[in-house]
């Protein structure tokens, strides 16, 4: 009988299900994924205020072009403060949700007997 571990279950080899001894684990991530789409949608926002500066200062350098500069600098500026801002969210909100994940929810899952647990910050040692 062969058995086939993928890249992500040969980065969780050294962690062991508390309940069956299975290598066999993944992680949920469920604080990361959470964090990041919360981090996303916050910070386009802001970036969306953000935006109105920097419509305006892509307005003010684009007047140089004329009417058609004008309108293009301040979309060009708009979009930018947006993506910048919902990138910078998307990034902060992750990190934040990693570390719920670490230390408050149950973050790895057997794929075997599909026992859910954590394992301390100070220690190798899984626990239920």
């Amino acid at each position: 009988m062969t058995i086939t571990i993928n890249y992500k279950e040969q980065l969780f080899m050294a962690i062991q299900c508390p309940s069956c001894d299975s290598l066999r684990i993944e992680t949920k991530d469920y604080g990361k994924k959470a964090g990041g789409t919360i981090g996303t949608v916050a910070g386009a926002a802001a970036g969306a205020a953000g935006a109105m500066s920097g419509a305006e200062i892509g307005m003010t350098v684009g007047v140089v072009f004329g009417p058609a500069g004008a309108v293009l600098g301040s979309m060009a500026g708009a979009i930018f403060g947006g993506l910048i801002g919902g990138s910078t969210g998307c990034i902060a909100g992750s990190k934040i949700g990693e570390t719920f994940d670490e230390h408050l929810f149950s973050n790895y899952q057997c794929l075997i007997c599909h026992h859910e647990f954590s394992i301390p910050s100070d220690s190798s040692t899984a626990f239920a």
